[in-house]
């Protein structure tokens, strides 16, 4: 499928930085909670299947890219407002994205 010039612009992609981490006992599959900053968008959450590769401390301050405009989703007993973006690994775990370089909390990618 070729996506256009138009729909990804409307696709909102920001660098945030983890506040918060705890474990999701209540996710069906092995995931974290995330509390990340995104500067003038505010903290928001979401919930991120990174217990592979990641720790909760080790997560906390830590840069992270997120899709920020997407409707809140219900997961159990949590709301997940952004989608944390990562590549998979062979073995289909996600290894998170950050930019090489210090950026403001809530700039945008493009």
């Amino acid at each position: 499928m070729t996506l256009a010039w138009p729909d990804f612009e409307r696709v909102d992609i920001r660098v945030g930085v983890v506040t918060d981490a705890r474990d999701f006992p209540e996710a069906r599959r092995p995931a974290y909670r995330l509390w990340i900053d995104f500067g003038p968008l505010g903290v928001k959450r979401s919930s991120a299947q990174l217990t592979r590769h990641y720790r909760p401390a080790e997560l906390v301050g830590r840069h992270v890219v997120a899709v920020v405009n997407f409707a809140p989703k219900q997961i159990g007993p949590f709301v997940s407002e952004v989608l944390v973006l990562g590549a998979y690994d062979e073995a289909g775990e996600v290894i998170l994205l950050r930019p090489d370089t210090a950026v403001a909390p809530g700039a945008k990618i493009g």
